[in-house]
């Protein structure tokens, strides 16, 4: 999938804003010039990444090894005063291996909880789609509702919590398909394509340059844990017109009853399509959502969330495919 996402403007609005949403385009633009260091020619791959951070939604990113997919998310993670936690998934990993477990304590004779990898802030899980269905279940609850329970005790995870996946869609052996279930719970699902020539020209060139230094050490944190959750209050306040609902309302509507899917979008969908535009909006410097905010969302949002017919899919059809043709028969509010 192409990404068409617009780039972060750091241009001052042409209007006063109801709220201060200043900030955050700042603080996205310095975020964006930090990554930009290390990471060459994907843009707008770190403005959805931005988006869903201010959204507070989940990611899975694909694409073919070796094109900075964990690095990006290993970067973004940098330029935020946070707690980090990777997990490598792997077709032997257990759900304890995950959320921890219940350790017997001798000297107290009680047992005592130990908490997994998962109890962070950012959390990165690599080939996510390595591990077996009972280990992916393990992830339903804490990335809904931002919580884990284990033998019968409810932990509230920390804010801000996101949960940054990997994946490669070329290979299959020894991986297993992710639940619908669980693709739902990601706010976006970003392909990363391979770079053009020049710009991988410039990423010889900059290794180069390093010179032996490790990859990412220049990187420096520009934004604290209490400033994003601040901004992630302000972004759930984005005015959003009646009209405006209405029309994601319709978008979603259209894939439940058309004839190439067999699978449309759900209720969760059009949450995650309005919060999406709210954010992006917002790193625009806006307080308000504009269809062009939707329509830029649209894709990452929608494309794991439906399936195509099979004939369709024989066909060869691509569920962006089905989503434009979605869009042009929608008429734009103004």
């Amino acid at each position: 999938m192409e990404l068409k996402t617009n780039s972060i403007s750091n241009e001052q609005p042409l209007f006063e804003n109801r709220l201060k949403v200043d900030e955050i385009n700042h603080v996205a633009v310095r975020i964006r010039n930090e990554i930009g260091k290390v990471i060459v020619g994907q843009n707008s791959v770190i403005d959805l990444l931005l988006t869903a951070l201010l959204a507070n939604g989940h990611v899975l990113i694909e694409g073919v090894p070796g094109v900075a997919k964990t690095m990006i998310a290993k970067l973004l993670s940098k330029t935020i005063n946070t707690g980090f936690s990777r997990i490598q998934f792997t077709p032997d990993l257990m759900p304890s291996d995950v959320l921890g477990t219940s350790v017997f304590n001798a000297a107290t004779s009680a047992f005592e909880f130990n908490r997994g990898p998962i109890f962070s802030n950012m959390i990165l899980i690599d080939e996510i789609n390595r591990a077996p269905a009972k280990t992916q279940s393990a992830l339903f609850e804490v990335m809904e509702e931002r919580q884990v329970t284990v033998d019968g005790t409810t932990r509230q995870m920390n804010a801000p919590f996101i949960v940054l996946a990997t994946q490669n869609p070329v290979e299959h052996e020894g991986t297993y398909r992710l639940p619908e279930a669980q693709l739902d719970r990601f706010l976006f699902k970003i392909n990363i394509d391979y770079p053009s020539i020049d710009k991988e020209i410039i990423i010889l060139q900059n290794a180069t340059a390093r010179r032996g230094k490790k990859e990412g050490d220049e990187v420096m944190p520009v934004v604290s844990e209490t400033e994003i959750k601040r901004y992630q209050e302000t972004t759930a306040n984005i005015m959003a017109e009646p009209h405006l609902l209405s029309y994601i309302a319709a978008i979603v509507d259209k894939t439940r009853n058309n004839h190439s899917l067999y699978l449309g979008a759900s209720t969760r969908a059009s949450l995650a399509i309005l919060r999406a535009s709210q954010a992006f909006a917002a790193l625009q410097g806006r307080d308000f959502v504009t269809p062009d905010d939707i329509r830029e969302v649209i894709f990452p949002v929608l494309t794991h969330r439906i399936i195509l017919s099979p004939e369709k899919e024989m066909e060869g059809v691509k569920p962006e495919t089905v989503i434009r043709q979605i869009l042009n028969s929608i008429e734009v509010p103004r």
